[in-house]
């Protein structure tokens, strides 16, 4: 057996990525970190599924036995021939100007500045959690993409040529291969702020994305089809049309006054407000509790404030800030054009971390004018109410352990750090870090996209590696208290975040096994209002 683990764990060349036939690398439970007790051994992790002999059949999965993308084989030569075509066209768009002028000067500083001392490998928990495979390191992306840039755009020649790429050959089973990497990394750029000059090898990453969206129109169906194309037609990345959205509204307004007594509207289309809050989407279908508990705390603190109805206006989601700029406008303007209609004063995010990257930082780049509405998260807001005493709290109710998730996209890239531990060392008298925590948190294995993306067997990869540090986080702090008759809790303010927590749990039956639930911030702070009789928090889903 470590005969075989040490062949398995044998060093990817980046020419292997041309020339290998068979699979570079195939994952064991065996070849991974150990997780902490009770997954303390082998037998107890459960096994990832392989595909199907039909979907090996048609799927390219010769990167590791996952397609997270599904690309479909061809074994025609001129198809195969066209990829290369459009991928040379596509690369050489992402180095220009006049194509590429949102990221062109962060892009080109990461790919001629690395100095290859891997600190950002050991700063990635794919890539160590993994057991350090070398494919997954943050370098090998872009390293790859350095090559092909020196060889087939560039051009260069001479007797340094062969260390600067013409070992690598660019054919068809190479850019397969780079375009399910590319989904192999969260972006949650820890590696960039492990790097002592600022290299972006997550920012690289999403470059490899966005020429493969844009050029090649391959990206994750979960995050183009069924995420901005359906948000842009119907309103709402889940499908939720606007009739649908009154009704959810009204279900949420008798859920209110049915779990706590009190008769609560949900104001919605309020011209003039000084808020217009936009929460995910998923959170009316998945976890309702959250637009309630928003509800009861904006109210009671006697905010001015309103949802709307409009297109895309009710949903934070915007899912080409993982893989295509041009989508990212498109949402972005449109959530702007809802709080221009409504004459709101700001527009302030919800418990969505991709929502916070995409309108807090990289909308700038696009929204100008009178589109230009002040924006910003919800974090704040509910420190300004729980801490300076808005709304009475007894933090006894939160008597159980409670650890804080720190969603990548509203901490590390946002620096939206202490609101939200203010608000729970004041309501949560067990409150308990991670380590790390802050800005030096680990993704929860769902961003970038993974916690909606199910193709395939891409969600048992998404669990037991991307999500596997994490996991081990989790267990680690709680472990004084394991026991599943305890009841503890992750507070996880991302319905991203959540949702991949959702999944992680169910993979490995951890409230069973440990009594460890997950839910948002402001769950765990209306639990502890004094008007709220009932506890809020339902330990039993």
């Amino acid at each position: 057996m470590k005969k075989k683990n040490n062949a398995i764990k044998e060093k990817i060349s980046l020419k292997d990525m041309s020339s290998r036939e068979e699979q570079l690398v195939e994952l064991t439970p065996e070849q991974l970190v150990p997780l902490p007790y009770p997954y303390d051994k082998v037998s107890e992790e459960p096994r990832m599924k392989s595909l199907t002999p039909a979907q090996k059949e048609s799927l390219e999965s010769s990167l590791d036995g996952v397609s997270a993308i599904g690309i479909r084989k061809t074994d025609s030569v001129e198809e195969q021939e066209e990829y290369v075509k459009k991928f040379i066209s596509g690369l050489k768009k992402l180095l220009s100007k006049e194509d590429n002028w949102e990221f062109l000067q962060p892009l080109m500083l990461s790919l001629e500045n690395c100095a290859k001392c891997q600190n950002c490998s050991e700063a990635c928990p794919i890539y160590t959690e993994s057991g350090r495979q070398e494919i997954y390191r943050p370098t090998y992306r872009s390293e790859l993409l350095r090559k092909i840039i020196r060889k087939y755009v560039k051009k260069e020649k001479g007797l340094l040529s062969k260390f600067k790429g013409s070992d690598i050959e660019l054919n068809y089973k190479l850019i397969v291969r780079l375009a399910e990497l590319a989904y192999r990394c969260t972006l949650c750029r820890r590696c960039a702020q492990a790097c002592p000059i600022g290299v972006d090898n997550g920012l690289i990453t999403h470059e490899i994305r966005k020429l493969f969206s844009q050029e090649m129109d391959i990206a994750p169906k979960e995050l183009h089809e069924l995420g901005t194309v359906r948000q842009l037609k119907t309103g709402s990345s889940t499908g939720t049309s606007p009739k649908a959205l009154h009704n959810f509204i009204s279900f949420i307004e008798e859920e209110i006054e049915d779990s706590t007594g009190l008769k609560m509207e949900i104001p919605m289309d309020k011209k003039g407000a000084d808020i217009l809050l936009i929460h995910n989407a998923g959170e009316f279908i998945s976890w309702p509790e959250n637009i309630a508990a928003f509800t009861i705390i904006f109210n009671a603190a006697g905010l001015s404030w309103t949802l709307s109805s409009q297109l895309v206006g009710y949903d934070a989601v915007n899912y080409g800030v993982w893989y295509d700029d041009v989508q990212l406008s498109r949402i972005a303007i449109k959530h702007m054009e809802a709080a221009k209609e409504l004459q709101v004063k700001k527009v302030v995010i919800g418990e969505c971390g991709h929502a916070h990257k995409a309108l807090l930082v990289v909308a700038d780049r696009v929204l100008t004018g009178d589109l230009n509405i002040p924006r910003e998260s919800a974090m704040p807001i509910l420190e300004d109410i729980v801490c300076n005493e808005k709304i009475k709290t007894d933090p006894s109710k939160n008597g159980f352990p409670v650890t804080l998730h720190d969603p990548c996209n509203m901490v590390r890239l946002s620096g939206i750090v202490e609101p939200q531990r203010r608000i729970l060392r004041k309501i949560c008298p067990d409150f308990r870090e991670m380590e790390p925590h802050g800005v030096d948190n680990y993704c929860c294995g769902g961003g970038s996209g993974f916690a909606i993306m199910g193709s395939n067997n891409f969600t048992d990869w998404r669990s037991s590696v991307a999500g596997r540090m994490k996991l081990r986080q989790i267990l680690t702090v709680f472990q004084d208290k394991i026991s599943p008759d305890i009841h503890k809790y992750v507070c996880a303010p991302c319905s991203n975040c959540k949702g991949q927590l959702r999944d992680l749990f169910a993979y490995y039956n951890l409230k069973e096994k440990t009594g460890i639930i997950y839910g948002g911030l402001v769950d765990l702070i209306v639990n502890a209002m004094t008007d709220i009789k009932k506890p809020f928090i339902n330990w039993e889903d």
